[in-house]
């Protein structure tokens, strides 16, 4: 349902810690995923975010999401600490074919983005029915 084709996530998660939030690049975006029933769901943590900010697009099956928080203090102030991510956070899913990326639906609350992704009707499982050998029709699980 869900190819992940990172293989550079854990050197930009340790970048980031090393060099700092900003210095690899865009900010992590910790997400889960999983099937439930006839909808696939995907989590994001994006604590802090102005849901204005938040941006989805999807082109064939490439799903990409991008949210921005901005640092809660004016231009002009000192920074003391400055402990908190602030940028440009992205990620890039790589949907199967499976899913219906024409249906997506999406919601944000408590600082958690999730998508609701349905199973493409061809994909969900049906019975076939079988004829012949005389003794009638029977149905046999596809």
């Amino acid at each position: 349902m869900l190819m992940r084709t990172d293989p550079f996530r854990e050197l930009d998660r340790l970048a980031q810690q090393v060099l700092g939030a900003n210095a690899a690049g865009p900010a992590v975006m910790p997400m889960d995923a999983y099937r439930s029933g006839d909808e696939f769901l995907v989590h994001f943590d994006l604590p802090g975010i102005d849901p204005e900010t938040i941006e989805l697009d999807v082109e064939r099956n490439v799903l990409d999401v991008r949210a921005e928080r901005r640092g809660p203090a004016p231009d002009d102030a000192e920074m003391l600490v400055a402990e908190r991510p602030t940028g440009t956070f992205t990620r890039q899913l790589f949907l199967g074919d499976t899913l219906d990326t024409n249906r997506i639906d999406a919601s944000y609350d408590a600082g958690v983005l999730t998508l609701r992704i349905p199973v493409a009707e061809q994909a969900k499982p049906r019975r076939i029915q079988i004829t012949g050998g005389g003794s009638g029709r029977r149905q046999i699980s596809g």
